[in-house]
């Protein structure tokens, strides 16, 4: 048996479903059930592939309501739906920093993630080191994962790791350094999609957004 685990990089993804709802004409992919999605791409590990765990790490926007309203709220609506499907989620933050440019010298205000890219690594190492999973499948085209890989593969031989690349966010160095990776097509994110409500963990009723 070969015991798969999904490892969700939220914010690649979101980018890449933003990009192939504007090259589905308009028609919004970001309703996206993660299980159904992930549970399509078992075949890829041969028949002896089970479906163990599938974790999704971001973060909440919430500096971003001001100029685009209700954001936060449709992502917690959206991750209302992941546990719902039995998807766990590590939430983090968004930190607030002061820049000062250099050039008019005037400061300005910028929000960066954190934390994301760090619980992601070590989810995959505490899942080797716990035998958890046998395959672990990065859903990221990021780069600074790349540390994590190289160390997962250096210190379980026998585990194996590849990248999946949201539909256009695939990376050739990371392609280049995990041998087995491929990418998430247009078309499955289609056809993935949650219903329209899903039903969450308190039987309540989570209805899609108007505006995605």
């Amino acid at each position: 048996m070969n015991r798969i685990t999904f490892l969700i990089d939220g914010f690649n993804l979101y980018h890449s479903l933003c990009c192939a709802s504007k090259d589905s004409n308009g028609a919004s992919t970001k309703w996206l059930d993660l299980r159904g999605l992930c549970s399509g791409y078992l075949h890829i590990f041969g028949q002896d592939a089970v479906l163990e765990d599938i974790y999704y790490f971001s973060a909440l926007a919430e500096h971003l309501d001001a100029t685009n309203p209700g954001v936060t709220k449709r992502h917690k609506s959206y991750i209302e739906c992941l546990r719902a499907t039995g998807v766990t989620t590590e939430i983090s933050r968004f930190k607030k920093k002061e820049i000062r440019c250099p050039y008019c010298k005037e400061k300005h205000t910028k929000y960066e993630e954190k934390e994301t890219d760090v619980s992601l690594a070590l989810k995959l190492l505490e899942l080797f080191v716990a035998d958890q999973c046998d395959t672990a499948v990065l859903v990221t085209g990021d780069t600074d994962l790349a540390p994590a890989y190289r160390t997962a593969k250096n210190l379980f031989s026998g585990k194996k790791v590849v990248f999946a690349f949201p539909y256009k966010r695939k990376n050739k160095e990371l392609a280049k350094l995990a041998p087995g990776s491929f990418e998430i097509s247009r078309k499955k994110y289609g056809q993935h999609q949650f219903p329209n409500p899903v039903i969450a963990l308190d039987q309540s009723e989570v209805f899609k957004p108007e505006n995605w």
